[in-house]
């Protein structure tokens, strides 16, 4: 088999271009009567934002994703609030940080009393539902529809709750999600009103399930290594402690499918199919014989193979809901956005899974189309908060005084504004648990970032049973600082180093004022 070595590109950024901007608005009231627009939110979980080729990193090809790009905006500078499921999805309905919604780990039950951006926009006028993936614990509120996956969903034969219903629909997640979309939008709909719909994928979270038939896509492709792969973490003592490495943490088995059987809800053909595939992987990888660094860096292709397949399906499925709302009518009268619930990373610092504020897990793609609206790129820092204020804003609804987020509408019909994010907080809750990742929040504004490790889990650790117990007891009061434009990988954290305490200074007294601003003090 011949291999193929991956080469990746410089991606070069586009200027922000302003077109004529279509006049959005729900009817209301004492409003005009320009025709209200439709609301597509497609978000993915775990999808990062280096495997979405509009972001030029070279690893693979998203047509469909890339196409909301290429006939919109690319946010360059999108980040979360909490990388973490849970979490983040709770600050993308409310419009608030972690903290101020309640929901600060995976741990917690979203309390749906409280007001989101469905509700309001329901209350406006809107049909509102959702489609896949919802992991609060809680029942959806404020949805006129809802069929979601139960807890982390399967990716094969997946189970639903469809509006209080459980089901379980025959088929490749990715592929079941898509198909109820288009069934809500062409047979459920009351077409004579303006819709809200949101479209959350299971793809391409742990343990990276591809479809039957991206099996194998990736296989000729070798990916080279992360410059940071071999990060010793010298300096920062949190990166040190984790437990999320492609080394030590990634599983042979049930990650990489070396001997396990994830083909239990499987169809027979597909059962013979995944069996046909891992079974020849299996044997290859036995022949091997591999150890050390050798075993790490095939876990990692292997890694990469598997997850790049899972999107492939999330590609081509987004392409099949946007080519339905074209050749409907209604792709001129929808603004379509796509993002991920966080980034992830892929091989950088030697680590998969998210939760650290450094940039791969922090940040997360989205693309955003209008209707005749902008094409471009924007760079201005963004903050998954601000989708709950942007689809208020869109759809005419007043914006509530505590939504801690900013409407990105001006951005999109490329105005300029002195409402925009300086900085941007994030707070990171949950610990000791899964990665054993430290509490930590901070601040990053245009060129630095600054984070404060802190607290020990000892009487968490007692209460959920942590195994690595000792571990859990080190306490840790760390604070780390990074110059983004001189050290974009984060590999040298300066706090205390001669010539940054001015800059300390300003960082700090910024976090503490956007600390005040969110509750937290």
């Amino acid at each position: 088999m011949k291999t193929k070595q991956l080469l990746i590109p410089s991606g070069a950024a586009i200027g922000l271009t302003l077109v004529p901007m279509l006049i959005l608005s729900c009817k209301q009231d004492g409003q005009n009567d320009k025709k209200p627009v439709n609301i597509l939110f497609i978000m993915s979980d775990d999808h990062s934002y280096q495997t979405i080729s509009a972001y030029g990193h070279g690893l693979n090809s998203t047509p469909n994703i890339d196409r909301i790009a290429r006939e919109g905006v690319l946010f360059t500078n999108s980040y979360v609030a909490n990388s973490l499921s849970g979490p983040s999805r709770a600050c993308l309905l409310t419009g608030k940080h972690s903290i101020a919604n309640g929901f600060t780990d995976n741990g917690t039950i979203f309390d749906g009393d409280q007001q989101t951006f469905p509700k309001l926009l329901q209350k406006a006028g809107y049909q509102t539902a959702i489609v896949g993936k919802w992991h609060l614990g809680s029942e959806p509120q404020g949805f006129d529809y809802w069929n979601i996956l139960i807890g982390q969903g399967q990716y094969y034969a997946p189970r639903f709750i469809d509006n209080g219903d459980t089901t379980v629909i025959q088929g490749y997640a990715t592929r079941v999600i898509a198909d109820l979309t288009i069934k809500w939008l062409e047979e459920i709909r009351d077409k004579e009103k303006p819709f809200m719909l949101m479209m959350h994928n299971k793809a391409p979270h742990r343990p990276w399930q591809p479809d039957i038939q991206d099996l194998g896509a990736y296989d000729d492709t070798v990916f080279p290594l992360p410059a940071n792969f071999y990060d010793d973490y010298q300096g920062r003592k949190a990166a040190a402690l984790q437990e999320m490495t492609i080394a030590a943490d990634m599983t042979l088995d049930s990650d990489l499918k070396m001997g396990f059987d994830w083909t239990a809800r499987m169809s027979e053909s597909d059962r013979e199919a995944w069996n046909n595939y891992y079974d020849g992987v299996q044997a290859g990888f036995d022949s091997l014989q591999l150890s050390g660094n050798e075993l790490t860096e095939w876990k990692y292709q292997r890694y990469m193979r598997d997850y790049l397949g899972c999107i492939n399906s999330v590609d081509r499925n987004v392409g099949r809901v946007l080519d339905w709302l074209e050749a409907n009518g209604l792709l001129e009268n929808t603004i379509v956005i796509y993002t991920s619930d966080q980034g992830f990373y892929m091989g950088e610092h030697g680590w998969f899974d998210k939760r650290f504020m450094y940039e791969e897990s922090f940040r997360t793609p989205l693309l955003i189309r209008m209707p005749a609206g902008m094409r471009g790129t924007c760079d201005q820092l963004v903050q998954n908060i601000d989708l709950a204020p942007t689809f208020l804003d869109i759809a005419n609804v007043p914006i509530p005084e505590e939504i801690h987020g900013i409407s990105m509408l001006p951005l999109l019909q490329g105005k300029k504004t002195g409402k925009l994010h300086r900085a941007l907080y994030y707070h990171y809750h949950e610990f000791p648990a899964e990665h054993m990742v430290r509490k930590h929040y901070g601040i990053r504004d245009r060129r630095y970032k600054l984070i404060r490790f802190y607290d020990d889990g000892t009487e968490a650790g007692k209460r959920r049973g942590i195994k690595d117990y000792e571990k859990a007891k080190i306490r840790l009061d760390e604070w780390e600082l990074y110059d983004l434009k001189a050290d974009p990988s984060e590999m040298n954290n300066i706090y205390g180093k001669p010539g940054t305490g001015f800059i300390t200074r300003i960082l700090k007294t910024k976090l503490e004022k956007l600390r005040r601003q969110y509750g937290e003090l």
